[in-house]
């Protein structure tokens, strides 16, 4: 009776045009969209071990990177009766840690690696909701679309590349039936805190030969910037690329950091060296040699002298 009751409050508010919160509106992909039914008591599929081991072989370097930061979330919520997750783009659970004493009950759940928690595949829940929507989430309880799922509670944070993409999605699950909500937002906030190191330390050994400059330090959101040795920003980290302005996602056109950050150009040693100036003219003119050398006050012939001295290569002329 109970799972029905619960089965028939999701079906009522995924069909209301009434219910307009995020909660509803997640139900509603998940019965409308997806065709899902909130009373299939089905375990979420799991891939083979092949097909796991090649899709955590793809992402080798980011677990390699986040692994420290999982072990160090796992030792704050670890006693607590908590599973850590940590997901690909896609929901598939690459890499986890669990207490051996909670260990079957989340198997049994099926929050376990290689399991897939999409919401296309389970409805809404901590990891699919938070992937579907890029923002971090809490299911608790009956929040679940699907009733199998109510017994849990799930906090999720979602994990940006350093290619502005969506990467990952850091998720802590508890099995406690006494679990708040007081304290369901003291876990979910060491998740958000947790998941910004993560995209940070990955973003930082994704550009190892670059100087990592925090371009803005009043959000919570890890501003970054990768700057190379002409001061160029060649790489932003997505909340970096839209407090600047720069592209969404991919790779982005080598600026002046000085010009990006708004400061003068003697914010670095390497402002004053010709190299850097040589450089940054060119950036600016996007390429354009002409009007690199009307910036600097020179000669076109001059500046691809000092181009070639430098080492500098021509884009465009």
């Amino acid at each position: 009776m109970a799972q029905r009751s619960h089965a028939d409050l999701v079906a009522e508010q995924s069909q209301s045009r009434s219910a307009t919160s995020a909660l509803a509106a997640s139900w509603r992909r998940s019965m409308l969209k997806h065709g899902l039914d909130p009373a299939d008591g089905r375990r979420p599929d799991r891939l083979t071990g092949d097909e796991l081991a090649c899709r955590r072989q793809a992402m080798e370097r980011f677990l390699r990177v986040a692994a420290p930061q999982l072990d160090q979330l796992f030792g704050l919520v670890g006693l607590s009766g908590c599973n850590v997750l940590l997901t690909d783009a896609e929901g598939v659970v690459l890499d986890q840690r669990v207490n051996e004493a909670d260990a079957e009950q989340f198997r049994h759940w099926g929050l376990w690696q290689g399991t897939i928690w999409s919401e296309a595949a389970q409805g809404t829940n901590g990891i699919g909701t938070c992937l579907a929507e890029g923002r971090q989430v809490t299911i608790h309880r009956e929040e679940h679309f699907r009733t199998r799922n109510t017994a849990m509670s799930c906090m999720d944070a979602p994990i940006w590349g350093p290619d502005g993409r969506l990467l990952a999605a850091l998720d802590v699950s508890s099995a406690r039936a006494d679990q708040t909500e007081r304290y369901n937002r003291l876990i979910s906030a060491q998740v958000a805190q947790t998941a910004r190191a993560i995209e940070a330390v990955f973003f930082r050994a994704s550009f190892p030969g670059a100087r990592i400059v925090a371009a803005d330090d009043s959000t919570e959101a890890a501003v970054l910037l990768a700057v190379d040795k002409d001061d160029l920003a060649i790489g932003a980290t997505r909340a970096a690329r839209r407090a600047l302005g720069l592209e969404r996602e991919g790779a982005i056109r080598p600026r002046p950091a000085a010009d990006l950050l708004g400061r003068d150009d003697e914010m670095t040693g390497f402002d004053k060296a010709e190299r850097a100036a040589v450089a940054r003219a060119l950036a600016r003119a996007e390429g354009n040699v002409s009007a690199a050398a009307r910036a600097l006050g020179i000669g076109r012939a001059t500046l691809y002298r000092r181009m070639a001295r430098l080492g500098l290569g021509e884009k465009s002329g």
